[in-house]
């Protein structure tokens, strides 16, 4: 069961981090619509994880399965990205969002 948590929030996770990286491809194409779609959905990524405390729900249900509790006993990750995740993702994340509004701003 643990690998099925772990391969549901690996896919989970790659499903936002493309949202992120998607936010620099449509503002720079002008598609400032779909990038403020990928920002709100991003955004409630965010939400679910301040209502959890800044944890994903689905590191709980892994817990349950093991006793392991290293930065990515619950996410197929190397060590090092599951640790400082939040930082590299949400400083992506705050700089996308900068540069849509800047896109944004200077759009004739």
């Amino acid at each position: 069961m643990l690998t099925v948590i772990k391969l549901l929030h690996t896919v989970v996770w790659a499903i936002f981090v493309a949202c992120i990286l998607g936010i620099f491809v449509f503002a720079h194409k002008g598609h400032l619509t779909s990038s403020l779609l990928l920002i709100a959905i991003v955004m409630g990524e965010v939400a679910v994880l301040v209502w959890n405390r800044m944890r994903c729900p689905l590191t709980a249900v892994a817990a349950r399965y093991t006793t392991d509790r290293a930065e990515n006993f619950d996410i197929y990750l190397p060590h090092w990205l599951a640790k400082h995740n939040k930082t590299v993702f949400g400083g992506l994340y705050v700089v996308g969002i900068a540069y849509t509004i800047a896109k944004w701003s200077f759009q004739p």
